[in-house]
């Protein structure tokens, strides 16, 4: 997936231009927000402006914030959520703060999610190129994921990380696709 900013209009597109244009790799644990400039630019929009055509905006904007590593901005945005993007985007949190089992508890609550079809396809072709990487893909398994990322950071550098980080990035890509455009 070519991941372009632009379809999200030109405001979100500045946004994730602060941060490689939504190609960043970010790490298997949230750490501090990466930009205080998209932290400030972030908090002077509400979801609904960014992203007015969409059912649960929230989510979205969650997206967003989890993008800069800003994770208790975007928790507030999904202690509630309203969808299944909502749960999915309150299961990467939890999964990257790291609580597995309460990423679990939302995975769960999210369900079979229409990006995993997409997600199961990218992560097979990431893997392709980290033979050291011990994950298996056939149908996407959320669950799984938090495993082999639990697994992944117990090892820093290897193949199992970086293609943890590359899949994560690429389920973040379809995840943010999904939540943000207008249907």
């Amino acid at each position: 997936m070519d991941f372009d900013p632009g379809r999200y209009g030109p405001e979100v597109a500045r946004i994730l231009a602060m941060g490689d244009n939504g190609n960043r790799l970010t790490g298997l644990v949230c750490g501090p927000c990466v930009s205080e400039e998209a932290r400030r630019t972030l908090a002077q929009h509400k979801a609904v402006d960014l992203f007015p055509a969409r059912r649960d905006a929230e989510a979205a904007m969650a997206g967003l914030w989890l993008y800069f590593s800003c994770f208790e901005e975007a928790h507030q945005l999904v202690e509630t959520p309203k969808t299944s993007d909502g749960e999915y985007w309150h299961g990467i949190l939890h999964r990257q703060e790291p609580d597995p089992g309460n990423a679990a508890y939302w995975f769960r609550r999210a369900g079979k999610h229409p990006v995993f079809t997409g997600l199961a396809n990218r992560a097979k072709e990431i893997l392709k190129l980290y033979p050291g990487a011990e994950f298996r893909v056939g149908q996407w398994d959320p669950f799984a994921f938090v495993h082999f990322c639990e697994r992944a950071r117990l090892q820093p550098g290897s193949d199992q990380e970086q293609a943890a980080r590359e899949i994560q990035r690429a389920e973040w890509q379809l995840l943010f696709d999904y939540s943000a455009r207008t249907h």
